[in-house]
Parts: C-alpha cells; sequence; structure tokens
C-alpha cells in the first residue's frame, strides 16, 4: 500500500507530508483547490514526464516522495533485484526536477532511470482519471487480466512447458539440418583427405626417425671414413689391441718374479681388451648397417616431406595425423548417417509441437470460457454505474503460427461499445471521460482478485453524475477497498460517505501567496465537508442532516 506522499514545492504546494492507511481515502474540495496537483505529484514520483512548469514560483526545485510498504513476494522486489538494488523495509521513491526541466529518480536513496520508475509504477499503482489512465489500457495486458480472472495459472505453465521443449526440439533440428548442409559442403573434400590419410598411413614418432635417418644417409660417406678409421686404430698392425696384447704378454711372463704386484695391472688390461673387442664389434655392426641399409636420401626425403606437406595442409602436427584421420572419417560417418539424424529430429520436434497445440488449445478453450463470464460480470456493473447502454467484449483471437510463444496461441483484447449500433473498439477510444473512468471502475470491482497492483487511484470517476449513480460508484470503490487500497478525487457527496479516510484538500493565503493544504477530517469535519458538498456555497441544517444520514449508512457487505 501507498504508506506516504511527501510534496516540496510543486505548483501551490510549499511543504506537504500525508500519511495512508489501508481502505477507501477520499480527497474533496473546492473546484481548483490543488486536488489534482497531489495526483499529478504521485504521478511524477512514479516517473511520469517531468516538466518546470511544476515547480513552486521562487523555487529551484521540485520533489516528491512517495513510500510504500508492500510484502516480501510484491513484484516490485523482483524488478529491483535485476538491478541488483536490495531494499529493506519500505520501498521509497523519490523525484526531483531543477528549474532546468532535468529530473532525477531515486529507489531508498539510490539513483535510478526514469525508466525503472515506470516499471516500478506498473506494479505499483494504477491511475484512472477522465483524461488519462494506465494498467488495462495496455492491450498486452489483457491475456494476463483475463488468465488471473479464471485462475488459469496452472495451464498457462503447462503450455509455457510445452513451449520451451517444442523450442528446444526446433532448435537441435535447426543445428542439425546447418551442420549437415555445411557438412555436405565439404563431403568430397572428406573422402579425398581421408583417402589420401588412409594411404599415407602416418606412424607415431615417424617424423622423428626419418628426420634422423636423413641426417645420417646426408653424411653417410664420412661416417663410413670415421668407422674404417676407428677400426684401423684398434685393430691394424699398429693398432691399440695388439699393444695391448704385447703389453699383457711381457707383464705375464714376469708375473710370477714379481708376486702379487702385476695382477691388477693385468686385470685392467684384460679389461681393456674385453672393451676393445666390444667396440670392434659395435664398429663392424655399424658398419655394417650402413652396407645393409635398404633407404637411401631420397627414399626418405621424399617420405618425410609428403608427411609434412599433408600435415601443412590440414594444420596439424605431422605426429597428429593419424589421430586427425580418424577425426575426419568420424566425421565423414556422421554425414553419411545424416539423413536418419535429420529424420528422427523432425519426428521428435513434429511431437513437441502435438503436446504444444494440445496445451495451447486447452487454454484457448478455457480463456474463451472466462471470457463469456467476464463479460457477463461486467456487464451486470454496468447498469448501475449508467452504462446501461455501453456493450464489454472480451475477444480471444487466433494467432497465426509464427505469433505462437510461451503464453499461447491467442491474443486477447478487452473493447466496449458505449452507444448502441456502435462497433465494439479498444478501451483507449471511449470518447466521454466520465464514461471512461466508471467503466474502469467496473472492471477493476470485477477483476480485484486477479490484480497484483496494490493501490488504485481514481480521479473524478463520478464526473457528471449523481443521485443513486454516483451512490452506485461509491458503493463499488468501498467493496474495491476491501482487497486493494483506493483513493479517490471527488465531488460526489455520495461517493464521499463511502470513504474509510477523508482529506479536504483547500487553497489558504500564506505570507502573501496562494497555498495548497490538506487536512485530515475527524467525524464532525466529514459531516460538514459532505453538507457542503450537499447544499453548495452556504451550508443548511437539511444539508447537515442529510450528510449525517449519508455517513451513517452500514459498510458494504455489513449484516446491518
Amino acid at each position: 500500500m501507498l504508506a506516504g506522499l511527501s510534496i516540496r514545492d510543486i505548483v501551490l504546494i510549499e511543504r506537504l507530508s500525508l500519511s495512508f492507511a489501508p481502505g477507501l481515502t477520499v480527497l474533496t474540495g473546492e473546484t481548483g483547490a490543488g486536488k489534482s496537483i497531489l495526483l499529478d505529484a504521485l504521478a511524477l514520483a512514479l516517473g511520469e514526464r517531468a516538466d518546470s512548469g511544476l515547480i513552486r514560483h521562487g523555487a529551484s526545485q521540485a520533489a516528491v516522495t512517495a513510500e510504500f510498504d508492500l510484502p516480501d513476494e510484491h513484484p516490485a522486489f523482483d524488478i529491483l533485484a535485476e538491478q541488483d538494488l536490495q531494499p529493506e523495509g519500505q520501498l521509497v521513491i523519490r523525484r526531483t526536477i531543477g528549474a532546468d526541466g532535468r529530473s532525477r529518480g531515486f529507489v531508498n536513496d539510490q539513483p535510478v532511470s526514469v525508466a525503472l520508475l515506470r516499471r516500478l509504477a506498473e506494479s505499483l499503482v494504477e491511475i484512472h482519471g477522465q483524461f488519462e489512465t494506465q494498467g488495462l489500457f495496455d492491450s498486452n495486458t489483457h491475456r494476463f487480466v483475463l488468465d488471473s480472472y479464471g485462475g488459469l495459472a496452472s495451464l498457462g505453465e503447462t503450455v509455457r512447458g510445452a513451449w520451451r521443449d517444442w523450442s528446444a526440439a526446433e532448435a537441435e533440428l535447426a543445428k542439425l539440418v546447418a551442420a549437415a548442409e555445411a557438412a555436405l559442403a565439404e563431403e568430397d573434400f572428406l573422402k579425398e583427405a581421408v583417402a589420401e590419410l588412409e594411404q599415407l598411413a602416418p606412424q607415431p614418432g615417424e617424423e622423428a626417425l626419418l628426420s634422423d635417418a636423413r641426417q645420417r644417409l646426408q653424411h653417410r660417406e664420412k661416417l663410413l671414413d670415421a668407422l674404417s678409421t676407428a677400426q684401423r686404430e684398434l685393430a691394424g698392425d699398429r693398432g691399440a689391441e695388439l699393444s695391448l696384447s704385447q703389453a699383457r704378454r711381457a707383464l705375464a711372463r714376469l708375473s710370477d718374479r714379481a708376486g702379487e704386484m702385476f695382477d691388477p695391472i693385468i686385470a685392467a688390461l684384460d679389461r681393456a681388451q674385453i672393451e676393445i673387442g666390444e667396440g670392434l664389434s659395435a664398429l663392424e655392426a655399424t658398419a655394417s648397417q650402413f652396407e645393409t641399409e635398404g633407404q637411401d636420401l631420397t627414399t626418405v626425403d621424399d617420405r618425410l616431406f609428403e608427411l609434412r606437406r599433408v600435415a601443412r595442409r590440414h594444420g596439424v602436427a605431422v605426429d597428429e595425423l593419424g589421430a586427425h584421420r580418424g577425426a575426419l572419417a568420424d566425421k565423414l560417418a556422421a554425414l553419411e548417417d545424416r539423413d536418419s539424424r535429420v529424420a528422427a529430429a523432425v519426428r521428435h520436434a513434429g511431437e513437441q509441437r502435438a503436446v504444444y497445440v494440445k496445451a495451447a488449445e486447452a487454454l484457448t478453450a478455457a480463456r474463451k470460457s472466462w471470457a463469456e463470464k467476464l463479460d457477463v460480470a461486467v456487464a451486470r456493473e454496468l447498469k448501475p454505474l449508467k452504462l446501461d447502454r455501453a456493450r464489454f467484449a472480451t475477444n480471444v483471437a487466433a494467432l497465426d503460427e509464427g505469433d505462437w510463444g510461451e503464453s499461447g496461441a491467442d491474443r486477447v483484447s478487452f473493447a466496449v461499445a458505449t452507444n448502441p449500433g456502435q462497433p465494439p473498439g479498444p478501451l483507449a477510444k471511449i470518447a466521454s471521460g466520465g464514461e471512461l473512468a466508471r467503466f474502469m471502475l467496473a472492471l477493476k470491482v470485477v477483476l480485484a482478485r486477479a490484480s497484483a497492483v496494490p493501490v488504485l487511484v481514481f480521479d473524478e470517476v463520478d464526473s457528471g453524475i449523481g443521485g443513486a449513480t454516483a451512490d452506485a460508484v461509491g458503493e463499488r470503490l468501498a467493496r474495491l477497498a476491501e482487497t486493494q487500497q483506493v483513493l479517490v478525487v471527488t465531488h460526489s457527496p455520495q461517493v464521499a460517505a463511502r470513504g474509510d479516510h477523508h482529506w479536504q484538500v483547500r487553497k489558504t493565503m500564506k505570507a502573501g501567496a496562494m497555498s495548497t493544504e490538506v487536512l485530515a477530517l475527524n467525524d464532525a469535519g466529514r459531516r460538514e465537508e459532505v453538507a457542503r458538498m450537499l447544499s453548495g456555497a452556504e451550508v443548511t441544517a437539511e444539508a447537515r442532516a442529510a450528510a449525517t444520514r449519508l455517513l451513517a449508512r452500514p459498510a458494504p457487505g455489513s449484516l446491518l
């Protein structure tokens, strides 16, 4: 609910702070006293267009602060959470306007955009007047209103789930089709690449082996010459092998005379001979390998260069060619299986579409049924409001398949005709301001339980009516106030008498300047104000007696 409204330097208002309570609050006063200024100030706080003309003469800045007490689950908090704003306790909205016409918005003293204020306003307050309104004027809200009125949340959730499943199936189908088309364009390349790699048959580590062989073959003659030189030095007539043998024999002949002195030397020479023998064997084997090696430099070069060329073509390392061949083969196999996979995806998408259509048709049937009930309920409210010639119609029209969505396959719109023979048209096209306000009142009475907006404001909803019709307006406003906070600007004593709280708006002269003030009336003050509204400039005893009778009426739903 709206808990408080603070206004500073707006038109005729210098300083004004109001505290509101649940129920029906009526604002009365002489024409021109400034009742509409209060509504303009509230609208300004809620994001309406700022105009420097609203600033009181002589002031440099105007400000309006609106305080709301809301339950924790109210949609406004979800809107603020999207902006990383976490208000604690009351929701306090403030708007300022400078002399240059620029305005600033705040939520709990944190700066916010005017667009955010407007979003919050949609969930907080509906203002219905003779010339402007919101909420039900927006046809985009009509489907939600009808679903809420009919309690169709469960059917709606089923449709949303079916829509998500169908959308996911269509997305997967599109992905498969796109992949198949892309793969089809490269099918020839895949076949050629796989055949080339299979013929090439690259082996892990082959590049390193070929590089070693290439280097060896490039220096073959030098390597063979080095091997021959080493063999001559070790095994020739003056080689190390012969020298070691002669040295050992010389020591061995005299070893019995030297005792154990020569034994370590002879043992070392024996080991050297063994090592030299192994070295010679290795030299012979290596030389033999050169002689018997089946590779030649040209063959090795051709193989190595071919591997590297193919690797560059595919953008991979030579050692990755084998794995790359497997990946291309898998892609080719998937391509060859594309028709069956796409066909399966088509079937799945068709099945999900059928599920959605079935759910949407059930929701459509329920909407049409509740649309008829809504039309009947609104019609019952129109006659007492002197709108017995008006006709309200809820249209549930089928959408083209391209416009289907998670909310179903229907377009819901409210239409009205205010005169016989006139075709129903949008709510916003109602010509008379008074008719408009009363029509919106009838709708709000019927749709009260379907609205999440906690505050309703009606500006002169009783314009152009009196007597029993004004009493019917007051009775409906009081009925609305049982579930929502209602503020009404009225010139009707019948409406004013229905209020739970009564504010009188009047002009006073302060320091040589006209100013607007608001007084909270007690029981005596209410009787005097209602009597003034009944009699005019001079309040008579008869008017006071009539006012007493009006104020003494039982509240809506009372057993008295």
